[in-house]
């Protein structure tokens, strides 16, 4: 089942939209704190944003422009401003589809299911994973933290997928060494410990300090 975010301050335009798409077999969630629309889009992780342009604290722009960031996850807007600036410039920040209120819940159900079936028939789904700000797209081995892109290696970005799917407990060098060999990423003890320090060194240059925790002679913990 496809998740489709719903980032709209007019509840009653969004309780709507989801009443409606959920009779059509989608799942939904609508925005409530338009302050981290980010935090919002993680956490869920969908398949499809809609987004309007005018909300409170940041507008539409911003948090395309944000989204764009981390993930190709389709955008479409929506909007009452359908002058052809707002248009282009809503194309230009990333979005894939543009759909002008009022309008027909009929005609964004179709708009938003072709637009599924364009992106998903052909790609695979985005998987992030967030704590403290530092975001991991497990996609494409990256970490996003305050607006910086930080490129991982492989054993990085699967030692902290790792540590981030068990935030909060300890996970021990073997763990991580069997995860790493089950990608066929043959490491012995001194080379995960060469790979951590690689990868705390990377985390502290973007400003990411004190993020993974030593347990010494059990393992690593993420708090």
């Amino acid at each position: 089942m496809h998740k489709i975010l719903i980032v709209e301050d007019d509840m009653i335009i969004a309780k709507s939209i989801k009443k409606h798409i959920a009779s059509w077999g989608f799942e939904a969630e609508c925005v409530t704190d338009f302050k981290d629309v980010l935090a919002a889009f993680v956490a869920y992780s969908p398949q499809l944003v809609l987004l309007d342009i005018s909300l409170p604290y940041f507008n539409g722009y911003h948090w395309c422009s944000e989204i764009r960031k981390l993930s190709k996850v389709p955008i479409v807007f929506i909007s009452s401003a359908s002058d052809n600036m707002n248009i282009v410039l809503a194309m230009n920040m990333g979005g894939d589809d543009f759909i002008v209120k009022p309008f027909d819940l009929n005609v964004l159900t179709a708009k938003v299911q072709a637009l599924l079936r364009r992106t998903y028939d052909f790609a695979g789904q985005t998987n992030l994973l967030e704590h403290k700000g530092a975001i991991l797209n497990v996609s494409d081995g990256t970490l996003n933290y305050a607006g910086v892109k930080i490129e991982l290696s492989k054993n990085e970005s699967k030692i902290l997928q790792v540590l981030l799917e068990n935030k909060g407990k300890i996970v021990s060098r073997d763990t991580i060494m069997t995860r790493l060999w089950e990608t066929d990423s043959f490491i012995d003890d001194n080379t995960l410990t060469v790979n951590m320090t690689r990868l705390r060194k990377k985390l502290q240059e973007a400003g990411v300090v004190d993020f993974v925790t030593t347990k010494k002679g059990i393992g690593y913990l993420v708090e």
